[in-house]
């Protein structure tokens, strides 16, 4: 079958948009076509800096012809519902029409439509335009003489030439000349922009990919990610280094070449005294470069690493000399910014009403920054006030808090005061994901305590649910204060998230808080923390979400999770019991007969059924029943008793001992006696039970 290969070659795509981009022409193309009736065997996107590409291997070679019967209006309805169907249907006169009768509903007319198939050069040259036209980049431009006129193609840089060809495996394939805007599909390429301008003939992929190679393209990013991996480790290795890894750089520099080449660079060892962490930073954004370091080591060489797209004819001396050039530029910016924030601020006398404020320190660099954010009334959010004001809120959220913890309370305040502060630090400013690491940095260089300094970090821990959740107590309170003021307030201003919408991370935040709870073992009542069921609603839902990845049935979290229940680490704990007890042989067992018990009575307190308030002994005819309530009596207390214990196992297994006498009772028992007082017993015998699984979970919603 043949194959149609597709290449739009324009100027250089950003990096961060080239996955994308190729993932939604393979998807709008291969849709067009199959919508257009035909079909293929496969499909890949390729992508480099200068182009998208498509594969589209075993596509009929025309769509299939169509016969559609398109039932119409009685012979005897009026003209003009006559007159819609046949202009729907696309017939000029009745004539054209089939008479169909029907016994029951009469003669109908029907329209019988055929439609020939269509070659897959025609189509593929009708739909192409309009996905050109139409293509979803997040920001396009226009270009040239034609820009100026009305409806003219916007790519996301200047497109330069298309490539279409079809055709079978092993015979000639023929061009689809379709045109946009000036234009025209060939099988004309070209290969890298340095080594290979010239022009490339090409006939199907397998000739394409080898001629673009030989053309220093490589067309494959998985491969050109992979080559630059390994060189970068193999180059590292060779200087008794070893490669700092970086997947989302290596994503981007990928992007950023066709034909890579891995060089190493240096810088003086004295930009060294920089925290590793600038300077990761400092090198990865202005320059895409990596970092390394010593075989084994945590702190930096002074060696980077760097991908050329040229393959320089004095081994890339010149690329590396100029890359040197503005690293060493960036770190002496970064080691001025790293200095300066340990220095005083030059306008100390303005900020003594906020140092009092929070019972700051004025002669220590980070008090000053904390005292500089309040000072100038810097904005968290328009209806939630200053960050100054966030802080006071934090301030005495963590001091509640810390009673529940455990933290020590004047650690915490000290924590609490400080978090923010290295927002008003150079470091941050320009390098923003540092927050509360450099934070942490300047709090120990003026010696504060350790669980302080952790706290200023980890309080905005985890981030997601692969980060670390905070292990020091006085950072966990910070923490759970920081994420439960966000919420609180958010909810307060009625700013929650929609849909997919969530632009404040309150999911985030929310798990954040789930996580630090469960995982640190805290019990904290949420419900009198933030005083909002619906925010209590919202925890609920993230819990959920928590407990299903660990492998939690979603059943058994509904049978336990009541609206009013706060208290998220008790609700895990009995969630994992539960698990343990119902997968169990007793278990299973106990929840067949339990879910017999309560069907049966839900079915008669629908009915309006009487039940007697409570169990009369003396009703009790059978032994069966005799031994239920003795059984029901002891296994309640029991349960009751280790649930108030918060031993949920020991409540199980209690209810367990249910299991013989329940099954024996619906062996044994008629409980829709004749005698009303009997069924009236016997079905408030069967509340018991329902009461009593009641007191661990809701036994009603277990699935099985």
């Amino acid at each position: 079958m043949p194959n149609l290969l597709l290449e739009l070659r324009s100027e250089e795509i950003p990096a961060r948009m080239q996955r994308k981009a190729a993932g939604d022409l393979k998807k709008l193309v291969t849709d067009a076509l199959v919508e257009a009736g035909l079909s293929y065997e496969g499909a890949r996107e390729y992508w480099t800096p200068r182009r998208l590409a498509l594969d589209i291997h075993g596509l009929t070679a025309r769509s299939a012809d169509v016969r559609e019967e398109r039932k119409g209006p009685r012979t005897d309805a009026n003209e003009k519902a006559i007159e819609g169907f046949l202009r729907g249907a696309g017939l000029s006169s009745v004539s054209e029409a089939q008479v169909v009768s029907d016994p029951k509903k009469g003669d109908f007319y029907v329209a019988v439509i055929s439609k020939p198939g269509r070659a897959t050069e025609e189509i593929v040259s009708d739909v192409m335009p309009g996905i050109i036209r139409d293509f979803p980049w997040p920001k396009s431009m226009r270009w040239g003489k034609a820009s100026s006129k009305p409806g003219a193609l916007r790519w996301v840089r200047p497109l330069q030439s298309i490539v279409c060809t079809f055709g079978p495996e092993h015979e000639e394939t023929t061009v689809i000349p379709f045109e946009i805007d000036g234009i025209t599909a060939s099988n004309i390429t070209y290969g890298h922009r340095f080594h290979a301008p010239e022009a490339i003939t090409v006939r199907r992929f397998d000739d394409y990919a080898a001629n673009l190679e030989k053309a220093k393209v490589i067309l494959d990013a998985e491969r050109r990610k992979d080559i630059i991996l390994h060189d970068a480790r193999d180059i590292a290795f060779a200087n008794g280094l070893e490669l700092v890894e970086d997947e989302g750089l290596l994503e981007e520099v990928s992007g950023l070449v066709e034909w890579p080449q891995v060089l190493m660079g240096s810088f003086e060892e004295d930009y060294l005294s920089i925290p590793s962490e600038i300077i990761r930073l400092t090198i990865k954004t202005n320059q895409k470069c990596f970092v390394t370091r010593p075989q084994g080591g945590e702190t930096l060489s002074n060696k980077f690493i760097l991908v050329s797209n040229i393959q320089a004819s004095d081994g890339g001396k010149e690329i590396v000399h100029g890359n040197g050039k503005v690293v060493r530029a960036r770190l002496s910016d970064a080691l001025h910014f790293w200095k300066r924030d340990q220095g005083n601020l030059p306008d100390l006398e303005t900020l003594t009403a906020s140092a009092a404020k929070f019972g700051l320190d004025i002669k220590k660099p980070l008090d000053q920054r904390m005292a500089k954010l309040d000072a100038l009334d810097v904005t968290f959010h328009a209806k939630l006030g200053t960050q100054g004001a966030r802080v006071a809120r934090i301030r005495t959220l963590a001091k509640e808090l810390a009673t529940i913890t455990g933290a020590d309370a004047a650690l915490v305040d000290r924590a609490a005061v400080l978090a923010k502060a290295d927002l008003r630090t150079e470091a941050v400013g320009e390098f923003p994901e540092l927050q509360g690491l450099m934070g942490r940095k300047y709090a120990v260089l003026q010696g504060e305590n350790a669980s302080v300094a952790a706290a200023i970090e980890d309080h905005y821990k985890p981030q997601g649910p692969s980060d670390r959740v905070p292990e020091d107590r006085v950072a966990i309170t910070i923490a759970l204060a920081d994420k439960l003021d966000t919420l609180i307030g958010f909810w307060a201003i009625d700013e929650k998230p929609t849909g997919s919408k969530d632009p404040f991370a309150l999911r985030r935040a929310a798990l954040g808080v789930v996580r630090i709870l469960l995982e640190r073992r805290i019990r904290l009542p949420l419900l009198a923390t933030t005083r909002d069921g619906d925010l209590l609603s919202f925890f609920h839902d993230r819990l959920k979400v928590y407990l299903r990845d660990q492998g939690a049935r979603h059943d058994l979290i509904d049978a336990v999770l009541t609206p009013d229940a706060d208290d998220l680490l008790m609700v895990a704990r009995r969630v994992e019991a539960l698990t343990a007890f119902i997968t169990s042989e007793d278990g299973k067992n106990l929840l067949s007969g339990t879910k017999r018990a309560t069907q049966l009575l839900a079915a008669e307190e629908k009915k309006g059924t009487v039940i007697a308030d409570g169990v009369s002994p003396a009703l009790l005819k059978l032994d069966a029943e005799k031994e239920l309530f003795a059984a029901i009596s002891s296994a309640s207390k029991d349960a009751s008793d280790a649930v108030a214990g918060e031993d949920f196992r020991s409540a199980m297994e209690a209810l367990s001992k249910l299991r013989g006498p329940v099954d024996r009772f619906f062996e044994e028992v008629l409980v829709n006696d004749e005698d009303a007082a009997i069924r009236a017993n016997r079905l408030a015998l069967l509340r018991l039970i329902r009461e009593a699984t009641g007191t661990v979970a809701d036994f009603s919603k277990i699935s099985g």
